[in-house]
Parts: structure tokens; sequence; C-alpha cells
């Protein structure tokens, strides 16, 4: 398994009574990213998450985290990894720094005062610090959503798994969750499950959509935004374009120029194979006609939710 990652799964596959919950999953999961694993409810994202813990045994295919086999060294992969829950369970009476600590105490067998410096870091960095000792009881959703993520990282893990962090959460909550896990991702790897796109959207370096059981795309973020359709930009303009259109088709990056013009104004849809190229050149191609004024320039981007949808709909409908 190459060093620079995290996790690799090879065709793994889980299924409950006949009935598939997985099929052939092949993911390779890079260090020190955030991994949007995005899917409807019952797509499998959990079953995925259980094999990677060991909690249940594959009925197919291999898996490593860490290098290690996910069957036969689970010790040794679960020393390394921190896990929440979907739902985390607490003992109500007890304070978030007593929760912390007694999580910490199954890992650390040094000094108490480097346990409790631990906690502390981890109360600072979950922003709990200044509700540390009062009963879990009076928390509130998102309050505890942030301290199963500190239970979770307070042995320091090289791996956070995370399932569905931000599923019950108001936007508030949901905010203060993604911005842990984007301060997380200097000291870990963040492999989480949701269903939720504008998270997936906006922290996730990586994506990979799994429905029924199945997975139907994986790709860094940026490209899965950029559609199927290739490097298009996107150029609105005024004025007579017609000599910066030809310079721009004459280049031997740009494969394809549509001009949709009205009396004022034209939209432009360029359609490149060198992105680099375009950033750098294309604005400067067009601007260099003086008759020719630039209102909007972008490369075209596409929602995450069309995206999703798209793969959905073409792969079935979600419902296991």
């Amino acid at each position: 398994m190459p060093n620079d990652l995290v996790i690799r799964t090879q065709k793994l596959s889980k299924a409950y009574k006949g009935v598939q919950a997985l099929a052939s999953l092949d993911l390779e999961v890079p260090c020190n990213s955030i991994f949007g694993f995005l899917g409807p409810n019952g797509a499998g994202k959990t079953t995925t998450i259980k094999l990677l813990l060991g909690l249940i045994r594959p009925s197919g295919g291999s898996a490593e985290v860490f290098g290690h086999d996910i069957v036969g060294d689970t010790i040794d992969v679960r020393r390394r990894i921190g896990y929440l829950a979907q739902e985390p369970r607490y003992y109500e009476h007890m304070t978030a720094r007593q929760t912390l600590r007694f999580t910490a105490r199954c890992f650390y067998k040094g000094p108490k005062s480097a346990l409790e410096k631990r906690v502390g870091e981890t109360l600072e960095l979950v922003g709990l610090a200044d509700k540390a000792d009062r009963p879990i009881r009076g928390f509130s959703a998102g309050e505890r959503q942030r301290l199963g993520i500190g239970q979770a990282q307070v042995n320091d893990p090289d791996l956070l798994i995370l399932d569905e962090p931000a599923s019950s959460l108001d936007p508030m909550g949901r905010r203060d969750v993604l911005a842990i896990m984007e301060r997380l991702r200097e000291r870990a790897t963040v492999f989480y499950s949701t269903h939720i796109l504008d998270d997936v959207q906006r922290v996730s370096d990586t994506v990979a959509i799994l429905n029924n059981g199945e997975l139907v795309a994986k790709a860094p973020i940026e490209e899965l935004l950029a559609g199927s359709d290739g490097i298009v930009y996107m150029i609105d303009t005024k004025g007579n374009g017609a000599e910066a259109e030809r310079r721009v088709a004459a280049q031997p990056w740009v494969s394809e120029v549509r001009v949709a013009a009205d009396r004022e104004s034209a939209h432009w849809l360029v359609r490149v194979t060198d992105a680099g190229a375009a950033e750098s050149q294309l604005l400067r191609l067009v601007l260099a006609d003086e008759h020719v004024v630039v209102t909007a320039f972008g490369r075209r981007t596409y929602e995450l939710e069309d995206v999703f949808m798209n793969l959905v709909e073409e792969n079935g409908d979600g419902s296991r």
C-alpha cells in the first residue's frame, strides 16, 4: 500500500441475508485530506465505516488502513483511528472534561499532567473550554456533536472517521463542526460520511458518491463540480468581439468557441484542453481588443446537488 494512502479498499463487499449492502467498493483515501463519503440514506455509507473499523466482517474483497488488513490487524488499526458514531451517547451526569478524561485514559499511560494537558487542548479545539465542567445533560445538539469529535480525536489519531457528523444540526452547529474538521486536517486525515451536499462542497478535497451500495463517482471536488463536459469558461462581453473571437479560436488549447450575441452584449462558452493556459491567457486575449468590454469571466462549474442528483438518477433511486 503506498505511503501516501491511509485507506485502500479492493472489491470490498458486504451482504446481509442475501441483501447486498455494499458491492465491490474500490476506494483510495490520501493522507491529510478531507474525504467526503456521500450518498442517500441507506446507500451503504455506515456499512463501509463498520467494515473499516473491523466491527463487521466483509463478505468479499479486502481493505487496508495504514497498510493493515481490516480483518487480521484490527487492534493495530484501531490504535490510530478516532471514530464518531452517527448518534453519540454519553453519561448525562458527567461533564465534558470528565468524558474526555475517561476516554483519554484508554490511550494515555504517562503522567497525569500529560493526560490533563491533552484534555484541555481538545476542549479548546472543539470550542468547549468554557463549558468543560457543565453536565452534558444541558448541552445543545451542536455541543454534543463537538464533544463527540473531541472524544474521537483526544488520542491524537492519524485518521478520523466521522459518521454523519452534522446531520442533526442547525446551520450554526453545522458551521462549527465543519470548522473543526478543517482544523483537524492539519494533523490527521478526515474520512466522513454525509448526505448534506452543501457540507461536502465546502470542506472536502475528494468526494466519493455511493448509491444502492455501489460507487458511482469518485473524484476531487473541483473535478466533480466542473461537470462531465470538459473545461469550459464563460465570458460576457459588450462591443464588437469578432476579432477577439477569431484570436481565441486560433489558440491550440481551445477546442471550441460558441458565442450567443444580441445587439449590445454576447455570452461566450469557450471549451479548452489546458486549464492553466486558459487561466493565464484567455482573458488577456479577449481584452487585447479595445472594442470589447468584459463584464463577466469565469470557469463554468455546477452545484454538487446537480451532479449528485444526475448520478443517483442514472444509477437508481437509492432506496436500499
